[in-house]
């Protein structure tokens, strides 16, 4: 385990907004599953609209927000600009709100919302990569910050391409361009990120020390040379070209995999609480997503495609996101808030700084939710997706409480 530095961090007034409207968005978007069916095509302009409400909304907004904190650590150098978030919150928070609504109600609305997500990432690219510039270090977390934010950059320019093509104003092949944007995005910058921070939070918080990082570093190696083939396959409509770079993905992913279980082996904490049972949940739906692709690709089943990327990003992604969030926030908080007052007055511990009940509860209905919805798409059955989508609803609600309580010590 790597130890980091809390010397350079941010003030919490300038995060905490990230964390508030991610989890609002996170609840808007379990609550739209409810007016969804378990048929549908990823071209859909509603499907779309859920898509940029999830991934914009609530897993960027939420990643900006930690990333804003984690970097300066992680690099032990202060930001560059630090100041540039309190432009980046409103620019993302307005502009995906834009790109629903485009993709909802008036498609005519797409390019505002895409030109400004479009400056917000550029910012929060350019920003990190000038952070980059201040350290000497080099470790993969290091790498991965430089990489991802390179494939942000990919993905958000054929995401403006995308929103000036459905609007009438560019001529291109959405379908194709929409593809390199899916991979490029999802893969390039979220999973990246998930990996490079995957090896500074787990053994943190697990307590793990001593690991080698040889199966890491093959699955970093493997991740970014995947998602290039299938950036290059989906751009130049070569779908050869693509299925070689899923392949190489997938090879990456269960390294990735293998490493987790190496940290895990390690683990001196043995304490079962809400951030070990989401990352149980999580690293266990992420292999069901992998078997469930490539059984995909062996039949060609609509439904099995639909449930691996369901548990990929409802299952993997997700909890990924809330686990930690019961572990950083709270910290974020406690350090800001009560660190200067330790031995002048009580301060309550980390744990008591939110409902262990109520994060109990978010837990099970999410898990609930995302396996009844994942048959529920699978097996093409409205009851067991609409089953589903209300234990979402019911597990986000759950996590709007608790995480404004745990927000609420700092105020």
């Amino acid at each position: 385990m790597k130890a980091v530095s809390s010397d350079f961090a941010p003030p919490l007034r300038l995060i905490s907004p990230f964390f508030s409207y991610g989890v609002i968005f996170y609840l808007l978007s379990m609550l739209a599953l409810l007016f969804f069916e378990p048929t549908f095509s990823y071209a859909q302009m509603n499907v779309a609209g859920w898509v940029h409400l999830f991934l914009l909304g609530f897993v960027m907004m939420i990643i900006f927000g930690a990333m804003a904190q984690l970097i300066p650590v992680v690099l032990e150098a202060g930001h560059a600009v630090v100041d540039v978030y309190y432009v980046i919150f409103p620019l993302l928070l307005v502009g995906a709100s834009l790109m629903v609504f485009g993709f909802w109600v008036m498609p005519a609305m797409l390019p505002y919302g895409g030109l400004l997500v479009l400056v917000a990432m550029i910012i929060f690219a350019v920003e990190n990569i000038a952070t980059l510039k201040k350290t000497t270090i080099r470790t993969l977390t290091v790498e991965t910050v430089a990489w991802s934010n390179g494939y942000l950059l990919l993905g958000i320019l054929t995401g403006f391409a995308i929103a000036l093509g459905l609007s009438g104003d560019l001529g291109i092949d959405v379908t194709l361009m929409l593809k390199a944007h899916v991979y490029a995005v999802l893969g390039g910058y979220v999973v990246l990120t998930i990996i490079g921070l995957s090896l500074i939070l787990i053994p943190m918080f697990s307590l793990a020390h001593g690991f080698e990082e040889t199966a890491i570093n093959r699955a970093f190696k493997l991740v970014i040379t995947g998602v290039a083939i299938v950036f290059a396959g989906a751009l130049f409509a070569q779908e050869w070209l693509m299925y070689i770079g899923y392949a190489v993905n997938t090879i990456g992913m269960f390294f990735y995999i293998w490493q987790i279980y190496i940290i895990a082996k390690l683990t001196v904490r043995k304490e079962m609480d809400i951030w070990a049972k989401s990352m149980i949940f999580a690293f266990g739906s992420l292999i069901l997503s992998i078997v469930l692709g490539l059984v995909y690709f062996m039949s060609g089943k609509e439904g099995i495609l639909h449930a691996s990327v369901w548990f990929l990003l409802l299952g993997f992604i997700s909890s990924m996101i809330t686990g930690h969030l019961y572990k950083i926030v709270p910290f974020l908080v406690w350090f800001e808030r009560f660190a200067p007052l330790v031995g002048k007055k009580k301060v309550p511990m980390l744990h008591e700084m939110y409902s262990k009940e109520g994060a109990s509860m978010m837990f099970w209905f999410t898990v609930t939710g995302v396996v009844l919805g994942g048959l529920g798409l699978l097996f093409e059955n409205d009851i067991l997706f609409k089953g589903g989508a209300s234990f979402l609803f019911a597990g986000a609600i759950f996590l709007f409480i608790t995480m404004r309580k745990m927000l609420a010590y700092g105020k």
